[in-house]
């Protein structure tokens, strides 16, 4: 095995530069937790819903920072 293939290094990720792959991946992220917290709420856990919604803001700022950035 090659040091560094299949592995996550740091410098893993940056070679994707601005393609769609890091796009589709925070979109993939958001609907995720966006998923992850409609399941909080139905089970009652307020605190965790409000923890996933958090975290999905933050892929829907990143969806939003890539979508300003291509214009």
């Amino acid at each position: 095995r090659r040091p560094g293939v299949g592995s996550h290094s740091p410098g893993a990720f940056a070679s994707r530069g601005r393609s769609g792959n890091v796009q589709a991946d925070a979109r993939r992220q958001y609907e995720r937790y966006v998923a992850l917290a409609h399941s909080a709420v139905l089970s009652g856990d307020a605190v965790e819903a409000q923890n996933y919604y958090q975290h999905a803001e933050h892929y829907f700022r990143v969806m939003r920072g890539q979508d300003n950035q291509s214009e």
